[in-house]
């Protein structure tokens, strides 16, 4: 017979992004163990509602585990303290009864909140627009084996491209740097042929976004792997620094040349 457990919930509750917020203690009571977090949440918002209250704002979609859309820290840890797990894929069987859990959103200067435990991580769409996607011809069909992939090109495109963004990595560093999502988001389309062209571009217009967003400095201290859902490597930041190292220089190499050719000049 499955477990019933009775929990102490210290949840962040904030009304709106620039409200003052604070932690509200509720008892989660008679919790089946089967529950997954998120259905744990859902167990405590309709006795709020049942009572009046304001129910627990916390972000959802799939319930997969593969949009990353649940973000939370719990107990100071993004995602919870399975790791490889997503919130939602979170289940109350990892908790006992009597437990004390804290949960709080992802804070980040990036990530403002919009209410309680949902936050604003558009930032990353705003780096996704600037360097997630390749020139492809828009006339005939092109012969599928006129561009090979090797399958070493394929398997680590696969690998980086297993990055959510769901911004776990952000949550987990003490600078609050994005340097693994962007990293892995570069790295998927550096690492295939058909992404070559715009990869000086890519990687320049990636990484200068993400500054424009607020996010801190890599410092290499790993956590973002640790916290990370689908346990994206860090090597893909020093491919990323190794990129963005080429793309400088190729940039300062050309703008003379791209100078004198806008003036005028020979």
């Amino acid at each position: 017979m499955a477990r019933i457990l009775n929990l102490h919930i210290k949840v962040w509750r904030q009304s709106s992004t620039n409200a003052k917020g604070s932690f509200q203690e509720i008892e989660a009571n008679n919790i089946p163990e089967t529950a997954s977090f998120l259905e744990m949440l859902d167990i405590v918002n309709q006795r709020i509602i049942e009572s009046g209250g304001d129910p627990i704002a916390f972000d959802h979609d799939c319930r997969e585990g593969i949009c990353g859309a649940c973000s939370m820290v719990i107990n100071g840890i993004p995602h919870g303290p399975e790791r490889a797990t997503t919130t939602c894929q979170l289940h109350m069987r990892k908790f006992h009864d009597g437990d004390t859990i804290w949960i709080e959103p992802f804070r980040a200067k990036a990530f403002p909140v919009i209410k309680d435990l949902a936050v604003d991580r558009s930032a990353f769409d705003r780096i996704m627009t600037a360097g997630g996607f390749i020139s492809v011809r828009t006339g005939s069909a092109q012969d599928a084996n006129a561009l090979p992939i090797s399958k070493e090109a394929a398997d680590a495109a696969m690998d980086a491209a297993e990055c959510i963004g769901c911004g776990a990595c952000v949550a987990s560093c003490k600078n609050a740097s994005a340097m693994l999502f962007v990293s892995a988001k570069a790295g998927q389309l550096n690492s295939l042929p058909q992404g070559q062209p715009e990869k000086h571009r890519r990687v320049l217009g990636m990484v200068k976004t993400m500054d424009e967003a607020g996010f801190g400095n890599c410092t290499n201290q790993y956590e973002c792997e640790a916290a990370c859902p689908k346990e994206i490597s860090v090597r893909w930041i020093t491919k990323l620094n190794r990129d963005y190292a080429m793309a400088v220089t190729h940039e300062a190499l050309l703008a003379p040349v791209g100078k004198g050719k806008g003036d005028g000049g020979g």
